[in-house]
């Protein structure tokens, strides 16, 4: 069976769908559109906060949640493109985005990307871990979106809702993941395990 619902994802060379690009990196989140801000801790110590970044930066927490991820790129880098499809069997939403900043440093490591034309909403996401100096280390998304496409118009608080589901998702496939390779380095990331 074919997807039944597909964004327009045949627009790989457009850039972001929105102006205020960077917003999440550099704030205050652009008014006009739907915030979502959701901090959990995912580890301790530096082997979980080094495998908490590469499992955010390499799409292993994406796919750890059952989304697709399609990229040429193994790890989020500025102008790299992909697509990440939500959904069951043949029923899947196809959102085409593009990596807008990197953060890798010795306490920070992550990432954000905007939407491109043929996603369902417009705006930007980030997926950023840190390591605290008591040792903690923290999962936290930021976003700013709003409905782009016809049924995401329609769907309204039902998609907020969902988002707001999907970043906690994330957050518990992130510390299930660091939980899994902190006790066993020898455990692939890129499998999404």
């Amino acid at each position: 069976m074919t997807r039944l619902i597909r964004s327009l994802s045949g627009h790989a060379a457009t850039g972001p769908n929105y102006p205020e690009v960077g917003a999440t990196r550099t704030g205050p989140l652009p008014a006009g559109y739907h915030y979502l801000h959701h901090t959990v801790r995912v580890g301790e110590g530096a082997a979980a906060y080094r495998t908490a970044g590469e499992a955010v930066t390499t799409w292993a927490m994406h796919r750890a949640t059952g989304a697709r991820v399609t990229s040429a790129a193994v790890r989020a880098e500025p102008g790299v493109t992909l697509e990440v499809s939500l959904g069951f069997g043949p029923v899947r939403f196809i959102a085409p985005c593009q990596v807008i900043w990197t953060t890798y440093t010795a306490t920070e490591t992550g990432f954000g990307y905007g939407t491109r034309t043929g996603h369902p909403e417009c705006g930007e996401e980030s997926f950023v871990v840190t390591l605290h100096e008591d040792g903690s280390v923290w999962f936290t998304v930021t976003a700013f979106s709003r409905a782009a496409a016809w049924y995401a118009r329609l769907g309204g608080p039902v998609v907020r809702a969902l988002q707001h589901a999907y970043a906690r998702l994330l957050g518990r496939a992130l510390t299930r993941l660091v939980a899994e390779r902190v006790t066993d380095p020898a455990a692939d990331l890129a499998d999404g395990r």
